[in-house]
């Protein structure tokens, strides 16, 4: 594990083993472990340590894998090959796509209880098709726990850009940096 993935995982530990306050409202629970998007190889083969530093917290872990949300959702649409012939035309499904997904999430969810922690994984693979914002705002409220998003991306000035895009969002999650 890199040194900067190592002082994520000990600043994560940190915070998931401090007891939880109750009776939060869902942008309150959300943590955003930020990770160097170079880091990302490295980060998912070490993603068992982040769920062994929460289970050691007492904690239940439940983790979902969003990577291939996307081309799962496409492969099901009647003009798909109409898509890639005109790329720009998917805009007008993207709403689709976000609705779907939040609601496969929901449903991973349902089990979940307010010592779990939901913890997405794959959200860079969002970038183009949807905002990363959008399904925080949209599941934050049905986790009953802590909602923990692995963010390849930047935190700076309360301030969160996903894969260092241009464009970023402020948010009141709890950063976890590697600082």
């Amino acid at each position: 594990m890199s040194n900067r993935l190592n002082r994520l995982l000990h600043n994560y530990q940190n915070h998931i083993s401090v007891p939880w306050q109750t009776g939060l409202a869902g942008v309150q629970k959300v943590i955003f472990a930020v990770y160097d998007k170079t880091d990302e190889l490295r980060f998912r083969a070490q993603l068992t340590e982040f769920e062994i530093a929460t289970t050691n917290a007492q904690h239940d872990w439940h983790a979902i894998d969003i990577t291939h949300a996307f081309p799962e959702w496409m492969a099901t649409l009647d003009y798909k090959e109409s898509y890639f012939a005109s790329p720009e035309d998917i805009e007008t499904t993207l709403d689709d796509f976000m609705q779907e997904l939040v609601d496969k999430i929901r449903l991973q969810i349902e089990t979940a209880d307010n010592n779990t922690v939901i913890a997405i994984i794959g959200v860079g693979t969002l970038f183009g098709y949807a905002k990363a914002s959008d399904l925080v705002n949209k599941i934050a409220a049905y986790v009953p726990g802590r909602l923990l998003i692995f963010f390849p991306g930047e935190f700076e000035n309360n301030n969160y850009r996903l894969l260092d895009a241009r464009d970023g969002w402020n948010y009141q999650a709890v950063p976890i940096t590697a600082g």
